[in-house]
């Protein structure tokens, strides 16, 4: 059996140290139960707070840990939560947690951060030059207090050298699952998903974040343009039509939007289109078809390659995860 350790804090979403714990300790034991033969757990789960002391969530459910951080010799995994927004205090409260997880880290452990907990990985300097991910409204924000790690906010789940991280709160089910098919293979970690009624790890989150599709700037010449292609997304339109709307030369107009928007024209150009079909699937009960042509791709088969590409899921499986019921067809 492996040795896998849950940490509980104060202020942090419950669910992402109570799904580990629950996944942890289905795993190769409820499926089992459920077919009338003999269980056979993967894992010792332990719960710890950096005291030792119950600690309580912002909608005041109170969790009481088996031990404190301290008590913990050796373990084979850590789950490290979410423990509120501000991260100043946060890092400041559960300071005790950087030591111990460098030590751990360095006796052999994999340690997984789960949504915002990933930034007490990033804060021991633990994930500097590795990749990593965390919730997609937070990415920017980590981003730029830890400059060194390679985030990439449009994974639910990422792994570099022992050190793990997931997107948003529920993908605590996706890194546990993850850790579970590692550790034990595929099928305890399918057994586990179907005894739990769960899917297996997703990859991508990006089809759930409202990412920017520009990047905030002050040139005046390329808001315009900006301008100009949303209303406009549909058409196409050339590097030259774009730069004569702005005044410019082909080559500096190019230059001038990457810098200011952080994206070639045609990128920034396939973005808008994919976020003008996400909104469009998530409301119309039209075929796919259609809104590939709404968008401006008479091509379907290259419209389903870019939305896929763009966020990790087919058309079809958005409309699915986001459109009303009435949409879906139910």
């Amino acid at each position: 059996m492996l040795d896998a350790t849950v940490v509980v804090l104060d202020d942090g979403l419950s669910s992402t140290a109570i799904m580990p714990m629950e996944i942890f300790h289905s795993a190769g034991a409820l499926w089992n139960d459920l077919l009338g033969v003999t269980a056979r757990p993967a894992f010792r789960v332990r719960t710890v707070s950096p005291t030792g002391r119950p600690v309580r969530s912002p909608y005041g459910l109170t969790l009481g840990p088996q031990d404190s951080i301290e008590a913990v010799e050796r373990t084979d995994i850590i789950i490290v939560p979410t423990s509120g927004l501000d991260l100043d205090l946060k890092m400041v409260e559960n300071s005790a947690l950087l030591p111990w997880l460098r030590r751990h880290y360095e006796q052999g452990a994999h340690i997984a951060g789960v949504c915002m907990g990933a930034a007490y990985l990033a804060e021991a300097g633990l994930l500097d030059g590795r990749v990593a991910t965390s919730h997609w409204a937070v990415c920017d924000k980590l981003a730029a207090r830890y400059p060194k790690v390679r985030w990439r906010p449009e994974l639910f789940v990422t792994e570099d050298s022992r050190l793990l991280c997931s997107g948003g709160v529920c993908a605590s089910m996706d890194i546990s699952l993850y850790l579970v098919e590692k550790f034990c293979g595929r099928e305890v970690a399918l057994q586990c998903a179907k005894a739990l009624l769960l899917p297996m790890p997703r990859v991508h989150q990006s089809g759930y974040a409202m990412l920017p599709v520009s990047q905030a700037h002050a040139d005046e010449r390329i808001r315009g343009v900006e301008g100009f292609l949303q209303a406009n997304f549909r058409q196409d339109l050339s590097v030259k039509l774009l730069a004569d709307q702005a005044g410019l030369s082909d080559r500096t107009f190019v230059r001038r939007f990457k810098a200011a928007t952080g994206r070639l024209p045609a990128d920034y150009l396939r973005a808008l289109r994919i976020e003008a079909a996400k909104a469009m699937l998530e409301r119309d009960t039209g075929p796919v078809q259609s809104i590939s042509t709404a968008v401006g791709y008479d091509d379907v088969a290259f419209f389903r390659r870019l939305f896929k590409r763009g966020t990790g899921m087919t058309p079809t499986a958005y409309r699915a995860h986001f459109a009303p019921m009435s949409v879906r067809g139910y």
